[in-house]
């Protein structure tokens, strides 16, 4: 029987970081299994519109799914294609679907954790 390891990592030293200078960024570490977490912290005032989407070659909305858990404050994220919002806040853990953008609300730094699965290799 193999035994296997365990991989930490830290977000001290990431992979990647999407800078977003005084607005805040995301740290993101790959594990070797192909698995993603990322740190993302975003600074009071902080929009997708205004602050990512044009890191991200500016899509029309978010193409990502994101799972995660909210360490602190409060992010609005808005489904484009029906204008429903919903607020995540400290202690949330949510699965957010491609297709929208978010703004903090409020004046405390929102903090998550994300995390994403290998992609799937055939």
């Amino acid at each position: 029987m193999t035994e296997q390891a365990i991989e930490t990592r830290s977000f001290d030293t990431p992979d990647q970081r999407l800078d977003m200078k005084e607005m805040g960024g995301i740290s993101i570490l790959q594990m070797s299994d192909g698995s993603t977490g990322m740190h993302a912290v975003f600074e009071p005032g902080w929009t997708w519109e205004k602050d990512e989407k044009p890191l991200l070659g500016s899509p029309d909305t978010c193409p990502m799914r994101h799972t995660g858990y909210c360490i602190s404050g409060k992010l609005v994220v808005r489904m484009l294609d029906t204008g429903t919002e919903t607020p995540i806040s400290m202690g949330d853990f949510f699965e957010i679907p491609p297709g929208h953008d978010a703004y903090v609300d409020g004046a405390e730094r929102v903090e998550l954790i994300l995390f994403a699965p290998p992609e799937h290799q055939h």
